[in-house]
Formats: structure tokens, C-alpha cells, sequence
């Protein structure tokens, strides 16, 4: 009974052991796994990112940035407009541009550029992805920028609508 008892548990823990399957893409490589931003991951969130923004920053020889409530709301507010209309541009579903967003909150500096993204990547990979683009990596490394917006809409199906607003 012992020995039984013994080879079912090992049998059990080099089941654990066995990989997990992973449904693949039609280019062999693991599909990605949705990226669920929870309640209590904003501050979190935001932070990694302006920490990564940092980073970026120091080596392009660009001072650092700081977070901006006025303008973490105006891209919390774009982010859903963005969401409702289905698509990433950089016009609300108003007509409105980025800079009569951040006026609307009440920022009075000057609004130095708008990154946007519809994906299902993390704030992370979104950043890596403007940064290889040179229009929207001249934003984040912009020498003029101080401040910085940031925030992100995501839909029950997990994707998500990303803004990066930098100002001066």
C-alpha cells in the first residue's frame, strides 16, 4: 500500500513537471497571452512606465520627466474616446485635437506630443514599439518635454487603447 501510495505521488509531481501546451501562430511562434490590467495596477503601471520613459531619456541625453495629473487625464479621457470610436487616431470622436484635450484639463504649457497604440501588449511592449519608430520616439526623447501624461482604456476582450502625452 505504501509503495502504491509512493508511485502515485511521484507520478503526480512528474505530471506537474510536463510542459504546458501552448497554441501556436501560423508563424510557429506561442500566440500571446491577453494582458489583464487589474484595479489596484494603476499606479503600478504608471510608474514602470515613467521609470522606462526615464531610462529612455537619460540615454538620449533628454532631462527626466515627471508625471502630470492634467495630463494623465487628458490621455485617461482619449484612451475611451479612442475605444468608442474603434479606431487609434489622434482626433476625438468631437473633432477635438490633443492640444484642445489638454486645454480642457486645464494644462497650460505647451503640448509637445501625443503617442497612441491599440494592442494587446503591455505598457512595456507599446513603449519598445514606439520607440522603433522614429516620429513617435522623437516624442518620448523630446529635449523640451518636463512632463508627462499617461494612462490606457481596456476593453472586456483585453485590448487596450494606450496615451502618452508629453508637455512642457
Amino acid at each position: 500500500m505504501r509503495i502504491a501510495a509512493l508511485l502515485v505521488t511521484l507520478a503526480l509531481g512528474l505530471s506537474a513537471c510536463a510542459p504546458v501546451p501552448q497554441t501556436m501562430g501560423p508563424d510557429g511562434k506561442p500566440l500571446p497571452q491577453v494582458y489583464r490590467i487589474g484595479a489596484n495596477d494603476k499606479a503600478r503601471i504608471q510608474y514602470r512606465m515613467l521609470d522606462s520613459v526615464n531610462a529612455l531619456r537619460r540615454a538620449a541625453g533628454a532631462p527626466e520627466v515627471q508625471l502630470d495629473a492634467q495630463l494623465t487625464a487628458a490621455a485617461a479621457t482619449h484612451s475611451r474616446d479612442m475605444s468608442v470610436q474603434n479606431r487609434p487616431w489622434h482626433f476625438g470622436s468631437d473633432g477635438s485635437s490633443p492640444i484642445d484635450r489638454v486645454r480642457r484639463v486645464g494644462y497650460t504649457g505647451p503640448m509637445l506630443g501625443e503617442n497612441i497604440s491599440e494592442t494587446y501588449e503591455t505598457e512595456l511592449e507599446t513603449l519598445g514599439a514606439w520607440m522603433e519608430q522614429p516620429d513617435t520616439r522623437r516624442v518620448i526623447v523630446d529635449p523640451n518635454a518636463r512632463r508627462m501624461g499617461f494612462s490606457w482604456h481596456q476593453e472586456n476582450n483585453g485590448k487596450i487603447w494606450w496615451t502618452l502625452i508629453m508637455g512642457g
